[in-house]
């Protein structure tokens, strides 16, 4: 099991997005970087909230891991939510698109442009359950 927004748990991540033939043909034609922004929950064993970001390109992952909190509003896309809601959307109790579009995952950056997306984003969600996770909060 790999600690959830480690950079090992990333580079698995990066190795299944790359892996997906899926991915590539849904994604071809999307430009720019995702920052992921999971906000501290204290309770759930996440004191602070933690940035990370995946560099995707045309149907590619160019790297991903955790950044610094002054990168992550730099990205061309920042997805913000409170961790449960990452763990829900990591774990496939979640749809991302639906969240977005609910509020519960908040956007910034081209909405049209990420919805459009929507088979690239459920084979992106399908690829986070196929990497073995630990979770702060898990006993």
């Amino acid at each position: 099991m790999l600690p959830f927004l480690s950079q090992e748990w990333f580079d698995a991540f990066v190795e299944e997005i790359n892996g997906s033939a899926e991915y590539r043909e849904s994604a071809a034609d999307w430009e720019g970087d995702i920052a992921f922004l999971v906000e501290a929950e204290p309770d759930k064993n996440v004191p602070a909230d933690v940035w990370a970001r995946l560099d995707l390109w045309h149907g590619a992952c160019r790297g991903g891991g955790p950044i610094a909190a002054e990168e992550g509003p730099e990205s061309t896309y920042v997805l913000a939510a409170p961790y449960t809601r990452w763990k829900d959307v990591v774990l496939g109790d979640l749809d991302p698109i639906r969240a977005m579009m609910q509020g519960k995952l908040r956007v910034r950056g081209d909405l049209p442009t990420i919805v459009r997306q929507v088979r690239s984003a459920n084979e992106l969600v399908r690829l986070l359950g196929e990497v073995p996770t630990a979770f702060p909060d898990d006993p």
